[in-house]
């Protein structure tokens, strides 16, 4: 062996030590945990109870929510950071699907440039109209939209997220061809515009806060994508049971860091989330927050998810003609 060569070996095991070392001191300043949508959805729902529940594991965890493009912008932020573990993400399949599915010239490789750590929760959407809109169901607003063109119009979070798409679908599935999509920085501003009349329909995420609002009377709540009635509303009937076969929809919520992430370090953070719901209380806050915790999902079963949303979602965006660039 030539003196060059040992000379290579040396640097390549003094890195490879130093990379090791870093891992084994993480973490030794605060994680950064990146949301893809402003305060008020889903994601600040689950995003800051969940850093404030690690902090017994990782330390400091602080929120800092990046909109735009569908959630695509902070997947991007997210997957072009260092992949020291100080950057995560609070990502979903929604957002996998549109750079997937919806982008000629995609804002990055969900796939290759973020590794999924573990998921946590699963959320359906919600068929959200202002009371003052003479409906009562799902099927009594199908009806008055053929009935009243031009005046009835859905939000949803923003152009290209399932949100819209489940609009479309509902539209698609419905023949209902006068009913325009508003799209929305996010399921907060539309919430507030619901709520105040600025437009008659919206297509959030399920939550608690949505469904205090329907309590509240502050917004209807018609009906939900899940495949099944939720615990924490009961009352709340399915798309499917309200006569509209097909009209399900759902997106997983999980942990991705940038690839390249050291392995130890994504095993921490793993474990840290695994902790967090193992906690029976933890994982009831999440219930009571018109969510469904999934403690034992993997991230094979996050793949075979991707994949099946795909064959779903594909021939609908194919249809509609709907691209993000």
């Amino acid at each position: 062996m030539n003196r060059s060569t040992v000379l290579l070996l040396a640097a390549a095991a003094l890195a490879g030590g130093a990379h090791s070392a870093a891992a084994a001191l993480y973490p030794d300043r605060p994680i950064r945990l990146v949301l893809p949508f402003p305060p008020g959805g889903v994601f600040d729902i689950v995003g800051r109870p969940w850093a404030d529940k690690v902090k017994a594991s990782l330390g400091s965890v602080f929120v800092d929510n990046q909109p735009g493009a569908g959630g695509s912008l902070a997947a991007q932020l997210v997957a072009h950071a260092p992949a020291d573990g100080y950057t995560i993400f609070l990502g979903a399949s929604s957002i996998h699907l549109t750079e997937m599915i919806l982008r000629e010239h995609p804002l990055l490789d969900p796939i290759k440039e973020l590794t999924p750590i573990s998921m946590v929760a699963i959320t359906c959407f919600a068929i959200v109209v202002n009371p003052n809109v003479p409906v009562h169901s799902l099927g009594e607003l199908v009806a008055y939209v053929k009935a009243n063109p031009g005046k009835m119009a859905y939000g949803s979070a923003g152009t290209g997220t399932l949100n819209h798409l489940s609009g479309e679908l509902l539209k698609s599935l419905t023949g209902i061809t006068d009913l325009p999509h508003v799209p929305y920085r996010g399921a907060g501003p539309a919430i507030a515009d619901a709520i105040g009349g600025q437009i008659p329909m919206i297509i959030p995420a399920m939550t608690n806060q949505v469904l205090e609002f329907h309590r509240t009377g502050k917004l209807r709540l018609l009906a939900i994508t899940n495949p099944a009635r939720i615990p924490v509303a009961p009352e709340i009937p399915t798309a499917v049971e309200s006569g509209i076969p097909g009209l399900f929809s759902q997106q997983v919520l999980g942990l991705f860091a940038p690839a390249g992430t050291p392995k130890p370090v994504i095993a921490q953070i793993d474990e840290a989330n695994h902790r967090a719901m193992a906690d029976a209380a933890y994982r009831q806050s999440l219930v009571d927050a018109a969510v469904i915790p999934v403690p034992d999902w993997t991230t094979a079963q996050f793949d075979e998810f991707m994949r099946n949303e795909l064959v779903r979602w594909t021939p609908l965006v194919k249809a509609i003609g709907v691209r993000l660039d």
